[in-house]
């Protein structure tokens, strides 16, 4: 079967998360993403995150379905190297700070030069710009700069940070699609030669946010924390049941609003001026709550389920991880699947997202060795002699 990308070279000079979880998505469907690391430092996401027997599990899945090379770009011979890599790629993704990369000369002007059609990526905490182009960053800084932190969290609570890699995991999929769009418009729309795109870590979140952007251009309004509700819709909570668990509910819509008041035994409260629409249940929305939580600490999950379910709301339970690997639409779908790898035997990970119906991609390896495919890229695919690539592994440029 035929890869939707099949044919369609990247190399992945980025560390760390954002840049390369974007070449991730692309290789997931046949892209051929060549992972470039220092030859001695490697990747720093090789040991980030959980580490069990000095092995990075979360390099398992970001550097799935790659090619591990090994090279030294601030040594001559490695940017000698380098150049002749760009010479066969469509896509460089790079996550230097700005700069770093002309001063070793290897800058878009001169990779472009080599091969007119590449594409370049680079992917920084501020862009390539401005008064904080120079500074490092990472997701943490990008989400309390962005303004989503400040609104995240209880009211009487701090700015809280989530627990997950959210600016970055937001920004690689920007980034995935900024990347095909400039293949779209290369290869498609006719414009034969590459571009660079000039992407960071703080502007993907800010699109999350961009209804309180506008909200506060126009009236001036700073939206404060809200815990787990949101300011235009109610309710929306999460809601502890009878036997300690926790089920997420929202039901804005007023059709929804009703049936959920008339499975709880409460239909007086379709006429209740205080939730009579969506705006009145935002304003009461402390009232409403109240009601809820006080139905749901009376019943266990499976009747909370069960009850609102049958009436058309949208109800979930708060899963943990063991709740996840066991729900029956996740198992159905294959929404986690099991890898074979070579330090454990199998990990599983999330599988390809999304579904295709004639170019599915598929997850084919987990994240490879350090340099495993060295002699595969530098000898068999740009003409190294067997000699050469010995001196170079020997001066630590490979």
């Amino acid at each position: 079967m035929t890869s939707a990308l099949e044919g369609l070279r990247i190399v992945d000079a980025s560390t760390m998360m954002a840049a390369p979880w974007a070449a991730t998505y692309l290789a997931d469907f046949g892209a051929d993403v060549i992972k470039v690391e220092h030859p001695t430092a490697g990747d720093q996401v090789r040991h980030f995150g959980p580490v069990v027997d000095d092995v990075g599990l979360f390099w398992k899945t970001l550097s799935r379905n790659k090619r591990c090379v090994t090279l030294d770009l601030r040594k001559e011979e490695g940017a000698r190297l380098f150049l002749k890599l760009m010479e066969a790629a469509d896509v460089l993704i790079e996550n230097f700070r700005p700069g770093t990369l002309e001063r070793w000369g290897l800058g878009p002007d001169v990779l472009q030069e080599r091969n007119p059609r590449l594409i370049i990526l680079r992917c920084t905490g501020f862009g390539q710009d401005g008064p904080y182009a120079a500074r490092g960053g990472f997701g943490t800084v990008a989400e309390a700069m962005s303004g989503f932190a400040f609104m995240n969290g209880y009211p009487d609570g701090p700015p809280t940070l989530p627990p997950i890699a959210l600016a970055d995991g937001v920004t690689s999929a920007f980034a995935a699609l900024s990347v095909m769009i400039a293949l779209y418009e290369r290869d498609v729309v006719g414009g034969a030669t590459g571009q660079t795109i000039d992407m960071n870590l703080y502007e993907p979140l800010m699109r999350l946010i961009e209804a309180s952007v506008v909200d506060y251009s126009v009236t001036g309004t700073v939206p404060g924390r809200l815990g787990n509700r949101i300011n235009s819709a109610a309710p929306r909570n999460v809601y502890r049941t009878k036997d300690g668990k926790w089920v997420a509910l929202s039901a804005s819509s007023q059709s929804i609003a009703e049936n959920m008041f008339r499975a709880i035994g409460r239909p007086d409260l379709i006429d209740d001026p205080r939730f009579r629409d969506n705006p009145s249940r935002v304003r009461y929305v402390d009232d409403l709550d109240g009601i809820i939580e006080e139905w749901m600490a009376g019943q266990p999950l499976s009747a909370v389920m069960e009850i609102l379910l049958e009436a058309g709301a949208v109800v979930g339970p708060v899963y943990d991880m063991a709740d996840l690997f066991a729900d029956p639409q996740v198992v159905h779908r294959g929404s986690i699947v099991e890898v074979d790898d070579e330090d454990f035997g199998t990990v599983s990970m999330p599988d390809v997202v999304a579904r295709f119906s004639r170019t599915p991609g598929e997850i084919r390896h987990t994240g490879p060795s350090k340099g495993a495919h060295n002699s595969e890229v530098f000898v068999g695919e740009l003409g190294l002699s067997e000699a050469e690539f010995a001196a170079m592994r020997e001066d630590g440029v490979i």
